[in-house]
């Protein structure tokens, strides 16, 4: 608990990002307990500009956009965060074991890695989920996640082999523990904060894809999500006929969700680059700033009474 609140502790983008992100976490699990209607229910006949009925107004077939933007949160977390773990889960394997294990099998390895890198992602997901049609959001996740691992394993590679020459490493293979514990056990725990940026990285990756994805019309239209709303929105030609809240509401959403994921990743290169450190080591930077300031005035002082 001290180690959290320490991280957070003049860490004000990791603050402001997870406060962000929860606000959206606690939105979509309670939104049958805070949204009016139904997402998919006509409660108006057409375009309806924000009122204290609809405050975020209501959409060409007559729907609460408030509503939708609830529920829509459910589907579009789970993509993202599906996504980003999948993704998260298969540069972990790849890269500490492509490290520790050395030899043909990092070769190995490290060739797939290299072959995923080359090829471009965003055509890549753009093929995959043509290929298979009107992608629902599981398809979605899995496209995402299965294609966007191979930058976080060269990272985790990187590190494990720094990792793998430590002391107790090397002791913990000198008393004869298994080399799936040594990982396990003596190993991904010191790669955490590799392991939670890139997560955090690929899941905001994620979010964008899968509302990009959906807008061009790749996604399932019968389900709501956030990249539904952008797609819905457009075929009404909400902007033309002066209905911008039909098209603005998703879009600023993802914006500040993503906004949160960008601040939480911020926030945390901030502890791990030493370089970016802000926070407590910022305030004394600037406590010795104005200290030398101090003393030149006095200096500036005592030699101008000098003359």
């Amino acid at each position: 608990m001290e180690k959290i609140l320490s991280f957070f502790k003049g860490n004000t983008p990791a603050t402001l990002g997870v406060g962000i992100i929860t606000i959206f976490i606690l939105l979509s699990l309670f939104a049958p307990l805070i949204a009016p209607y139904d997402p998919s229910k006509r409660v108006a006949r057409g375009h309806e500009a924000p009122s204290a009925e609809h405050i975020l107004g209501t959409t060409r077939a007559g729907q609460d956009v408030f509503s939708q933007l609830i529920y829509g949160g459910r589907i579009s977390l789970i993509v993202a965060f599906g996504a980003g773990l999948l993704s998260t889960v298969i540069a972990v394997v790849m890269g500490v074991t492509a490290a520790y294990f050395g030899g043909k099998i990092d070769e190995f390895l490290v060739f797939i890695m290299n072959v995923v890198l080359v090829i471009p992602n965003l055509p890549l997901i753009l093929v995959l989920a043509a290929f298979i049609g009107e992608a629902g959001p599981l398809a979605i996740a899995i496209i995402i996640g299965a294609t966007s691992w191979a930058w976080g394993a060269r990272v985790v590679r990187s590190q494990t082999l720094s990792i793998r020459r430590k002391e107790f490493v090397t002791a913990a293979e000198v008393i004869g523990e298994s080399k799936w514990r040594i990982i396990i056990v003596e190993m991904v725990p010191n790669l955490i904060s590799i392991i939670t940026g890139g997560f955090v990285g690929t899941t905001l990756y994620a979010v964008l894809s899968e509302a990009g994805l959906e807008f061009i019309g790749l996604g399932d239209p019968s389900v709501v999500t956030w990249g539904t709303m952008l797609l819905w929105a457009q075929n009404s030609s909400a902007l033309i006929v002066g209905a911008w809240w039909d098209m603005l509401a998703p879009a600023i959403t993802i914006s500040i969700f993503g906004g949160g994921l960008a601040l939480l990743n911020m926030g945390m290169d901030q502890i791990s680059n030493p370089q970016l450190k802000g926070g407590g080591n910022l305030k004394q930077w600037e406590k010795l700033h104005k200290e030398i300031e101090a003393k030149r005035r006095a200096l500036s002082a005592q030699q101008s009474s000098a003359n």
